[in-house]
C-alpha cells in the first residue's frame, strides 16, 4: 500500500497535467519554448506516474485494467474480472 501523501501528489499532477495542456500545445505549436520553462514543473505530462487504482503500487500496473499485477491476480482467483479465468494446462 502506497502512502495517502504518494497517491494524493499524484491526483495533484494529474489535476495541473489537466490544468495546463491547452496552453502547453498552443506554446509547442508556436515554439515558445522560453514560455514553456517557465509553466510549473509538474504540468508536464511526463512527471505523471501510473499507479494501481486500489494500492496505489506504482510498479507491476497494468494499463487494461488500472491495478497492479498483485491486485489484478488476486481479483481474477475471486472472480471479479469478467472473462478472466485462471490458465491450466
Amino acid at each position: 500500500m502506497a502512502k495517502e501523501s504518494m497517491k494524493a501528489r499524484e491526483v495533484k499532477r494529474r489535476k495541473m497535467v489537466a490544468r495546463y495542456a491547452e496552453k502547453r500545445a498552443a506554446l509547442k505549436k508556436a515554439g515558445n519554448y522560453l514560455a514553456l520553462q517557465k509553466l510549473p514543473r509538474n504540468a508536464s505530462p511526463v512527471r505523471l506516474h501510473n499507479r494501481c487504482n486500489i494500492t496505489g503500487r506504482p510498479r507491476g500496473y497494468m494499463r487494461q485494467f488500472g491495478i497492479s499485477r498483485i491486485v489484478f491476480r488476486e481479483m481474477a482467483s475471486n472472480g471479479l474480472i469478467p472473462g478472466i479465468t485462471k490458465a491450466s494446462w
